[in-house]
């Protein structure tokens, strides 16, 4: 008796859905990389606010970013 085997199909996308895909991931990428590494102080978006800063700090120090 032969068991049943599950054939494996590829998801296919066009080239235009994937480019958008691809932006939406770099965008979110680097707003995560700006807000975990780089907004504090003087370069903050937000101004004078360290809530941000504050909410993600000690994730800062857990990926090495140094903020003091």
């Amino acid at each position: 008796m032969t068991s049943p085997s599950a054939v494996a199909t590829p998801v296919v996308i066009s080239g235009s859905r994937g480019a958008v895909y691809l932006g939406a991931a770099v965008l979110l990428a680097l707003l995560a990389y700006y807000f975990i590494g780089v907004d504090q102080g003087a370069t903050s978006v937000f101004g004078n606010d360290a809530h941000v800063h504050e909410y993600i700090h000690d994730a800062r120090h857990f990926l090495g970013f140094p903020c003091h």
